[in-house]
């Protein structure tokens, strides 16, 4: 018997599935579809252990709905654009795309190297006009139907880099690359109106079944949708009113002072006028646009010397500005309520301004309630409010809008967390805008048949700043209305931009038009997609609110993208470190001689927890090396069978090793038993003996509850049943030739069910047992009903109730029979003693109750 070659079989049956079109698809209105889509790849230039888990995971799913005889769509293409190829081409001296493609290149074969069942005809790249072009034409439609537009906004600034930041991008207040403290900056902004969908985006949520809880969850926070009140605040000094909304009006009683974002209109105005104040409001711009970063900061105010009339008591309350209050949550105007708010509390309390409770809690006595340096933001009833005293919190919120509404001084409302999304980036690499500055005629839109407009490729990186804007020649163009010298917008498209329509380009990746309603129609939305946590919230809501978009302008017919979504767990190793902290790669790790571990020089070595994979702890694995070292079917079985797929999951050398000895386990397995075992098309015999049925009976369980786990994403059982199944077949010894009919049946089933977690070595197995066709041709083996249940079932024996022995009988025993081997017991027998029974219950295949 020869000895498994794991990177010649590997390579054998990529090339045979590649020379017979395997996995490429076509609409086909006769046949169910089935679209597996991971989320696909940033070309970095190596595939990491992430990429590992989550294709072969959808791979797993891609390969057995085929083999179910689905239709299935599985492709494959890039997320090309972004600032990681930028900055890589400033760091290497070379271009974007060169880099870019090359990395892609690159990647393109080490996927190709864990044996993925993708459709490569459909492959794309987010950075090819071909791409592009299309996405600037739906830019377009977006900008006539009013989903799109320019308006000046708030924005993180990194002043060295000379661009706009996500909120992602600023880490602790500093630009992520530059390290610069990042500045907030009032910058004219390209805009989609996501906020257009907010009430549709959060209700669809209900109807997503197949999505994880969290994920639903997360996303339902961000769109954040609050009931409450706009209330109206007169301005005592100015003679007009300041709008707040809130979601607690019935804490209004308890108001000490309002409160001004820095970039609320009045806060702006006064500031023209008070260098004090615009010097506060320069120190809040320091920090940043987040949320996050605002709720860390101490809470600062600065006393306009203004005072708004509150609406009910008539009280005048102190007016500040205040850097905890977000200019696009709200109105960017507050009342604040420091009993019942932390910030708000923190405030007063740096302020020394009043704070009064207005809301008690259940068992505290009225007279002796008093809030410290924590906020009581509990339920309760109300106090020291007037006609509310006495109302639980919802009943005082409809009595003070109710009151509010009469007297026209306020209104209820709903209110959204979720702002629109700002589209425009100062960079080089990424899709252009395709509008026109004309100084006669305002933003005109490129006509569709000037499209794509595409990236000039003699660009200086070597400063900061956007290349764009200072490219002598590329941004200088004609308007397309007047004729008149004009210029290009030199922003481009948020990579999310990208990400958020490229699941239906895979449809027709080769269309003239974008996205070809046929096709979309049939292979639309996604059955099935695979990723990371990390993209719960923006990516997913993104591509939500675009896809919702384009059934607004006619593209698709779909609102929701994705119909079912998994979310695979992180990948951690173990970290190490020298004797001067220094991280070391697993590599330079190994036991020296007293069986303690020890770096390169044979210094000892301090062993850390276990971690996510990450390069600055050097805690790494390179997939590509494990490939080639063991074959892509090891890394495959070991990346399913360790741990649940949604879980984190240690990689481990001792788990790699096991999977390569059972994928050679296997192989010497079949290939010893194939010699002797019946044609593939062999007839059925007529009888088996009682072994081979007990084999059969194993298989085809195996066949049923594999099915069961593949489809609920349970593939480390999968993986238990299957080591199960062949131990039984291994230890199974053939007498006649009915019992090497089920010797081969049960090692058929057995490779077809290990066909889509390893690929390979399942194919050459396959033709190893005499068939002709590959088994990615193969429908998913069937189990026989007759042979899943147990023909003998464990039956519990009661006497008054209480549990004395178990029997062991054939199933749908006779009663008799039952009753017969219960009285047969000795604990039984022990029981009654003396007694002769009253009665026998017996319930089939469960239970026999004796009453004595």
């Amino acid at each position: 018997m020869s000895r498994y070659n794991v990177k010649e079989t590997e390579a054998k049956w990529q090339r045979a599935w590649d020379g017979a079109r395997c996995f490429e698809v076509h609409q086909d209105p006769g046949r169910d579809k089935y679209y597996v889509l991971e989320m696909f790849p940033y070309p970095s230039g190596n595939i990491h252990m992430g990429h590992l888990r989550n294709y072969t995971i959808g791979d797993v799913v891609a390969r057995y709905k085929r083999a179910q005889g689905y239709n299935v769509l599985h492709p494959m293409g890039w997320d090309a654009f972004g600032l990681p190829a930028e900055n890589a081409a400033i760091d290497r001296g070379v271009h974007p795309k060169q880099w870019t493609h090359g990395n892609i290149d690159k990647m393109r074969d080490q996927l190709k190297a864990m044996g993925l069942s993708i459709d490569w005809s459909r492959e794309i790249a987010t950075c090819d006009p071909e791409y592009y072009q299309h996405e600037q034409a739906m830019f377009l439609d977006l900008l006539d139907a009013g989903l799109a537009y320019r308006k000046e906004a708030w924005v993180n600034w990194d002043p060295v880099d000379q661009t706009v930041l996500a909120n992602e991008q600023v880490e602790n207040g500093k630009g992520w690359r530059s390290g610069a403290p990042v500045e907030q900056r009032k910058l004219p902004q390209w805009m989609l109106r996501i906020t257009a969908f907010s009430e549709e985006l959060l209700s669809a949520l209900d109807e997503l079944d197949r999505w994880p809880d969290k994920v639903r969850s997360m996303q339902r926070n961000w769109i954040g949708r609050s009931e409450g009140a706009r209330i109206h605040f007169p301005v005592a000094e100015r003679g007009d009113s300041l709008e707040v909304f809130t979601t607690r009006p019935d804490t209004l009683y308890g108001a000490s002072f309002c409160a001004l974002s820095p970039h609320h209109p009045l806060t702006e105005e006064l500031a023209q006028h008070d260098e004090q104040l615009e010097a506060f409001r320069r120190e809040c711009e320091q920090l940043g646009t987040s949320e996050e970063a605002i709720e860390r900061a101490e809470k600062k105010g600065y006393f306009t010397g203004l005072h708004c009339t509150h609406p009910v008591t008539g009280e005048q309350l102190p007016l500040y500005v205040a850097n905890f209050i977000l200019m696009e949550y709200g109105t960017g105007a507050i009342f604040g309520c420091p009993a019942h708010d932390q910030r708000d509390l923190d405030f007063a309390r740096a302020y020394g301004l009043r704070v009064t409770p207005v809301i008690l809690p259940e068992g505290e006595d009225a007279a002796g309630f008093a809030v410290g340096g924590t906020a009581y933001t509990g339920d309760g009833t109300l106090i020291n409010s007037d006609f509310l005293n006495g109302l639980d919190v919802d009943s005082a919120k409809r009595r003070i809008i109710e009151r509010l509404e009469a007297d026209g001084s306020g209104e209820g409302t709903v209110q959204f967390r979720l702002r629109d999304w700002g589209v425009s980036r100062q960079r080089y690499w990424g899709a252009p805008i395709p509008v026109i500055h004309c100084g006669a005629c305002g933003i005109v839109p490129v006509p569709k048949s000037d499209l794509p407009v595409t990236l000039p490729e003699d660009v200086d990186l070597s400063t900061p700043g956007n290349p764009l804007d200072r490219h002598p020649t590329w941004k200088h163009t004609t308007c397309p209305r007047c004729g008149g010298e004009a210029e290009r917008e030199t922003d481009t498209f948020d990579t999310f931009m990208e990400s958020s329509w490229y699941f239906a380009r895979f449809c027709s990746p080769q269309s003239e038009v974008g996205i070809d309603r046929e096709a979309a129609r049939y292979w639309l939305p996604v059955d099935q997609y695979i990723g990371g946590i990390e993209h719960a919230v923006l990516h997913l809501l993104y591509a939500r609110f675009f896809t919702r978009a384009l059934q607004h302008l006619g593209y698709v017919d779909v609102a929701e993208p994705f119909a079912g979504l998994f979310t695979q767990g992180m990948i951690g190793h173990e970290t190490f470190k020298d004797m001067e902290g220094n991280w070391l790669s697993p590599d330079e790790v190994k036991p020296g001689e007293d069986g303690t571990l020890v770096d390169p020089h044979g210094r000892p070595v301090t062993r850390g927890r276990v971690e996510k994979m990450s390069k600055s702890k050097r805690n790494t694995i390179d997939p590509t090396e494990i490939i080639q070292a063991y074959g892509a079917d090891t890394a495959r079985w070991f990346m399913l069978s360790d741990s649940p797929p949604d879980r984190d999951m240690e990689w481990t050398e001792a788990g790699v090793e096991g999977a390569y000895r059972y994928v050679h386990r296997l192989y010497r397995l079949v290939s010893e038993m194939s010699a002797d075992l019946p044609a593939a098309d062999a007839a059925k015999p007529d009888a088996f003996s009682n072994a081979a049925m007990d084999l059969r009976r194993a298989a085809h369980k195996t066949v049923a509850n594999v099915t069961h786990d593949v489809e609920n994403f349970h593939f480390n059982r999968s993986v238990a049943r299957l080591y199960e199944l062949t131990n039984q077949l291994s230890s199974f010894q053939p007498k006649d030739a009915a019992d090497r009919w089920a010797q081969a049946e049960a090692a058929a089933m057995l490779v077809r069910m290990v066909g889509p977690m390893m690929p390979h070595l399942a194919e050459e197995l396959w033709e190893m047992l005499g068939n002709t066709t590959m088994l990615a041709d193969t429908p998913w083996p069937q189990a026989d009903p007759a042979l899943t249940v147990d023909e003998r079932v464990t039956v519990a024996i009661q006497v008054n109730g209480k549990k004395r022995a178990t029997v062991e009988l054939p199933r749908d025993a006779e009663e008799d029979q039952a009753k017969e081997a219960a009285l047969a017991e000795p604990g039984v027998q022990r029981a009654l003693g003396d007694k002769a029974p009253r009665k026998i219950i017996v319930v089939p295949n469960k239970i026999v109750n004796v009453v004595a």
